[in-house]
């Protein structure tokens, strides 16, 4: 048991390299990988229920503690990447398709990679947890209400539709995890270990199948996604941090909030699109995936010396 895991806190660490590698296969060996495409949504279904077997009381107590930093990273989640979305497919010439796929993964909720990527950082963690799960718990109603506002121009929205698609893929499994941590714990905390295995290959699974269904229509415009992707997350990433300085709030919890603005939950950007529009609209959400674990581990690097040169200043004050 300590083998597999070992084996798995390894692969979580290197997430993001295995999401890169098997985005590479899926390209390159797309019929491998395209027969998970209609398993995507219980793909997505298995990770959620892995985060609701770590889920506490504790994580929803910060919300209760300090609600004002919780409300700035939830309203930059839910305002900043969708306002974005919406701008990039404006001024960059795109297809419906793309255009609905960029918003709709602009409309989703944190992804879990931020807590990670707010720990190598040295942010505040406990809030990045926060608002992550306030953000996946508003994600039913809120989600598909900015869809329907921001996409429908490109193509049809069925709110109601997607709000149950949410329901399915995102409350029922994290509620059923929490609950079977309350009534099995010594079961849970023995398979706690395997958990980022289990959710890193549902990740790498979600991408590789995106990029294999599409490989045509990446190899066509997939240089002009990848373009609006970085810009997107680069822009999440640089206004959260800056929402959070405005807010006036401490170097740590300005990490935190800039991470989780500018990380989304891509899965479930991946599982709606492929659902409600078509393949096409997924590959933001593929893309995305990929790069925002890229782009976090950078930021974390970055943030982890600031962190440090912060300390240094203030040493060098007290001793003056």
């Amino acid at each position: 048991m300590k083998t597999i895991a070992a084996f798995s806190n390894f692969i979580g660490r290197s997430f993001a390299i295995w999401v890169i590698v098997f985005a590479v296969l899926g390209f390159v060996l797309p019929s491998t990988f395209s027969v998970f495409a209609p398993w995507i949504v219980v793909l997505l279904g298995i990770i959620m229920f892995g985060m609701g077997l770590t889920i506490s009381a504790k994580d929803f107590s910060e919300v209760a503690r300090r609600p004002f930093d919780v409300s700035i990273g939830v309203l930059g989640q839910f305002l900043i990447m969708p306002l974005l979305a919406v701008l990039l497919t404006r001024i960059i010439p795109m297809s419906p398709e793309v255009a609905a796929g960029v918003i709709l993964v602009g409309s989703c909720p944190g992804g879990t990679a931020s807590n990670v990527m707010t720990y190598l950082g040295k942010g505040d963690v406990a809030l990045s947890v926060a608002c992550t799960s306030v953000t996946t718990l508003l994600a039913p109603i809120v989600t598909p209400f900015l869809v329907w506002m921001f996409a429908s121009q490109y193509l049809p929205v069925d709110a109601m539709s997607m709000f149950m698609s949410i329901v399915k893929v995102i409350l029922v499994p994290l509620a059923a995890g929490f609950l079977l941590q309350k009534l099995a714990p010594s079961l849970v905390k023995a398979a706690e270990p395997t958990l980022p295995l289990v959710s890193v290959v549902g990740i790498v699974l979600i991408v590789a199948s995106v990029v294999a269904v599409n490989k045509a229509a990446i190899s066509q415009s997939g240089l002009l996604i990848f373009a609006v992707v970085v810009l997107h997350n680069g822009l999440g990433l640089t206004l959260g941090y800056l929402a959070a300085r405005a807010a006036g709030l401490s170097l740590a919890k300005r990490k935190a909030i800039a991470i989780e603005v500018g990380m989304q939950n891509s899965g479930l950007g991946a599982a709606l699109a492929s659902a409600h529009f078509s393949p096409l609209a997924a590959v933001p959400s593929a893309v995305f995936s990929v790069w925002h674990n890229i782009s976090g581990a950078l930021v974390a690097n970055y943030f982890s010396r600031m962190q440090e040169s912060d300390a240094k200043a203030k040493a060098a004050t007290q001793k003056a």
